[in-house]
């Protein structure tokens, strides 16, 4: 432990380190400027603090005051050594949140005895804030643990729909990432990029309830197959729902509302303009710009610049004018995820 002297007489510097070499684990140092001893501080925390009232330039009182006005000193034990007749200062010195107080001439037995029974409150201290650091830590753990299952659940669930649907897993890292760079020219926060990040995988799961011979036709749907295959939306919405996993919360908003348009003309709901959740207008023109750019059974994928052109003319009508301007703004990340996460 820690312990810090600060008197103007030597004399009783000598006299205070003489004594508290005694205490077994002590470390000890003395200023005989409370001016010194404050700069001092800035940089290093005492576990005990032995302070004179009686001094040049600042004297005790004023010295507390300064200490405990700095980061991590307000409880820090602090005896402050007064004259007997000294009752006003003591008062003072107790509104400051000085912990004890030694008499002059002090007496030895006392100092020891009070300077102990402060170390064991500065040891209780510190053992009860490694405790609530101790606390916080499992809380972070066991929280961590939890998300990773919550990924893990929304991961399994992608690929089981992989099996089921022409698009691929890189179709859905690359939408993913797409939305989350998105999210991020949006101003959106870490913790917004993430769940987007984390969730729109899911934004099809739904399509495990569509029928093969409509998810896997080569051709054209015909306009009751077409009514059929946009219940996935609703599907997605119903499979993720009613969970009280922020994660997988925000992934049946995503699948409910991504097919949703800006103009009222999507589905499953027709919702318009604002009133589409952010995360299903992201979504729809990161799924959309790859879907456009990806092949599939029943169409080659498109050139970049006719992907492009779509999404710019249905900036307003199908999607959301702010998402297609901040897709457009990280064009360069554009094409790094397209590199990064390609067919193969």
């Amino acid at each position: 432990m820690d312990i810090l002297i600060i008197d103007d007489d030597a004399t009783n510097i000598k006299f205070f380190c003489y004594l508290l070499k005694a205490i077994p684990d002590v470390n000890l140092t003395s200023f005989d400027r409370a001016r010194d001893a404050l700069v001092w501080c800035e940089t290093n925390e005492p576990d005990l603090v032995l302070v004179d009232y009686m001094m040049p330039e600042i004297d005790g009182l004023a010295f507390i005051a300064a200490f405990r006005a700095m980061d991590g000193k307000a409880s820090i034990p602090i005896i402050m050594a007064t004259a007997d007749t000294d009752n006003e200062v003591r008062h003072k010195a107790l509104v400051l949140s000085a912990n004890d107080f030694l008499t002059k001439p002090v007496n030895t037995i006392e100092l020891r005895a009070r300077v102990t029974n402060m170390l064991s409150l500065r040891k209780f201290q510190l053992k009860q804030a490694n405790r609530a650091d101790w606390l916080a830590e499992e809380v972070r753990k066991a929280t961590s643990a939890m998300q990773l299952q919550e990924r893990e659940v929304i991961y399994r669930l992608s690929r089981a729909s992989e099996y089921r649907d022409p698009e691929t897993g890189a179709h859905i890292l690359r939408m993913a990432h797409y939305s989350m760079m998105i999210a991020k020219n949006l101003g959106l926060s870490q913790k917004d990029q993430d769940l987007i990040l984390n969730a729109a995988p899911m934004h099809d799961v739904g399509k495990m309830g569509t029928p093969d011979h409509i998810l896997l036709k080569p051709g054209r749907l015909t306009d009751d197959e077409m009514i059929i295959m946009r219940q996935h939306a609703a599907i997605g919405g119903e499979i993720l729902g009613e969970s009280s996993s922020t994660l997988l919360q925000t992934a049946a908003e995503i699948a409910l509302t991504h097919h949703e348009k800006y103009d009222g003309s999507g589905y499953p709901k027709g919702l318009k303009g604002d009133d589409i959740p952010l995360f299903g207008r992201i979504v729809a023109v990161a799924d959309v710009f790859d879907a456009l750019t990806s092949a599939r059974p029943y169409k080659p994928a498109w050139e970049l610049d006719r992907a492009c052109w779509l999404i710019r003319e249905s900036s307003g009508s199908h999607f959301d004018p702010k998402c297609v301007d901040t897709f457009f703004m990280g064009w360069e990340d554009v094409l790094r995820i397209r590199a990064e996460h390609n067919e193969e």
